[in-house]
């Protein structure tokens, strides 16, 4: 079976949002292109869901300002800018995206001690998000995953999918995700490589 993953496609990512990836809302229609292809058997889609004074955010540490580096559980911390908090406009899927097409949508970051970049577990790696579970109870043996940002929230989720689920086969699929830093992304596509993750384009998907 093969799965799609699309990774916070939110509105919160992209332009206009309150922690945008630049470019952002360019996955949308490639992200719609693949929902539409008839290829994959299950589509699903991770979700930032976070409490407000999420522990990540700078505004939650007195003195802190958003894009450096703190602590959190314990562990090196980026400090963002209140983002995807439950409830508001930032935190819906992108409006333009087919979401009626996905089959489960997996809330992540809502436990305020710890952030959650991968759609799986959280960055201490104890607490799961079932999605690993889900996937497997359906057969999945095959998973392409795309979204924003490439160099974190996408980048954790295809490692994590291949750690958390052995034998499927994990792709990345470069047009349909866009990341924060051009440095970011060149570095997380090596360390997806590294891995054993491959790396293609959403004309590959529609084609296998």
């Amino acid at each position: 079976m093969k799965a799609l993953l699309l990774v916070d496609i939110q509105n919160g990512f992209c332009p206009g949002g309150n922690l945008p990836v630049p470019d952002g809302d360019k996955v949308v229609p490639v992200a719609n292109r693949l929902i539409d292809s008839g290829r994959y058997d299950l589509i699903v889609a991770s979700q930032d869901w976070h409490p407000p004074g999420h522990g990540s955010f700078a505004s939650a540490h007195p003195g802190a300002t958003p894009f450096e580096m703190g602590e959190l559980a314990g562990k090196p911390q980026m400090m963002w800018p209140d983002h995807c908090i439950q409830g508001t406009p930032d935190a819906e899927l992108h409006p333009e995206l087919k979401s009626e097409e996905i089959d489960l949508i997996q809330q992540k970051g809502e436990d305020p001690r710890i952030d959650s970049y991968s759609a799986f577990r959280d960055n201490d790696r104890d607490a799961s998000t079932g999605l690993s579970n889900f996937l497997q109870e359906q057969g999945v043996t095959d998973l392409d995953v795309c979204g924003l940002a490439t160099d974190y929230c996408v980048k954790f989720s295809a490692l994590d999918a291949l750690e958390m689920m052995p034998g499927v086969r994990v792709r990345f699929i470069e047009d349909a995700s866009r990341g924060i830093t051009p440095e970011g992304v060149a570095a997380a596509i090596d360390e997806m490589r590294a891995h054993g993750i491959a790396v293609i384009k959403s004309a590959d998907a529609l084609r296998q």
